[in-house]
């Protein structure tokens, strides 16, 4: 732990462009509250979708769950045929409903961690992706491929999965090219965005009075929030490398003491002869190591419970 100091003009400017960018924090989390809501259409989509792949499991003849190298292109290259064979076939018969025939025993779902890949009407193929927060369900999440022929790329025709996670991105990167590691690619970007959704959900829940401000981005890569319940003003800054990540690389954690304060950091300061309207912060080592190596409840609980001991050490040891 070590106290990085300021210049008066340097720490006014600092207390400046954070108030600014607190504002614009605090607009932008209203924006995503009102974004993250389902709108009437996307809902309509999520519920025909999940009809739609509720229908499909109903019809199979059976579930298989594949680990590891049970999962490869050429099971993927089986099932791009079996869509567009019974896509064939019912073309040929000049029948589009949904047969009864011996067909619907062929049909096979496939179980491949958290996904579910269904052969769908029309030479799609669906891949239905489950999340989980803590051994808990989440959401669901759909994307439908498609392509014009079993010699065609494929495509993502439509999903229901927001529009922050780079799912075109990701197509134009691995679909063309391997569509089996897109489809895992996108799974991991879903199951990250709930991980960390949930993170900063569940310390809201549990230490929300100790929390004066609490700022992210959309897709929770980007995080600070303040701990107001203590002498000192803790702010805390965590941005992650990737939206695969579910802990921060980037972190910053600083004590800034309050005006007018009587805790040692405030003294310390006054001895130092340090101007007491914009006081110096100290950056907070261990609760930085903390956010780094464990999950943000967990971490939280670690910064708040040794927190009054490390201030105290902290500026114990500062110069005079």
């Amino acid at each position: 732990m070590a106290e990085t100091n300021f210049p008066p003009d340097d720490d006014f400017r600092l207390e400046t462009t954070r108030s600014r960018f607190s504002n614009v924090l605090k607009k932008h989390a209203e924006l995503s509250e009102r974004l993250s809501s389902f709108r009437d259409s996307d809902k309509s989509v999520f519920e025909r979708l999940q009809k739609e792949f509720e229908t499909a499991r109903a019809s199979q003849s059976q579930e298989i769950h594949l680990d590891g190298e049970e999962w490869n292109d050429g099971l993927l290259a089986t099932i791009r045929e079996q869509v567009h064979m019974e896509a064939d076939r019912k073309a040929m018969a000049g029948d589009t409903t949904f047969s009864s025939g011996t067909h619907i025993q062929e049909k096979i779902t496939y179980k491949v961690g958290n996904k579910v890949i269904c052969c769908l009407e029309g030479a799609r193929i669906g891949i239905q992706y489950e999340t989980f927060f803590a051994g808990e369900p989440c959401e669901l999440y759909h994307i439908v491929l498609e392509s014009k022929s079993f010699l065609e790329k494929m495509t993502v025709l439509e999903h229901t999965i927001p529009f922050f996670i780079p799912v075109r991105d990701a197509e134009n990167d691995l679909l063309f090219s391997n569509a089996m590691k897109f489809i895992d690619r996108v799974g991991e970007l879903l199951q990250a965005y709930v991980d960390r959704r949930e993170q900063v959900r569940l310390i809201k829940e549990l230490y929300g009075n100790q929390i004066g401000e609490l700022y992210h981005s959309l897709p929770f890569n980007m995080v600070e929030f303040v701990l107001d319940d203590f002498e000192c003003k803790v702010t805390v800054t965590l941005r992650y490398e990737d939206l695969i990540s579910v802990l921060p690389t980037r972190i910053r954690v600083l004590a800034w003491p309050r005006k007018n304060c009587t805790s040692p950091v405030s003294m310390n300061q006054r001895g130092n002869g340090v101007s007491g309207s914009h006081p110096s912060p100290a950056r907070l080592s261990y609760a930085e190591e903390a956010l780094r190596s464990m999950s943000l409840p967990e971490a939280f609980a670690e910064i708040v419970l040794n927190l009054p001991q490390a201030l105290q050490q902290l500026y114990q040891h500062a110069p005079p």
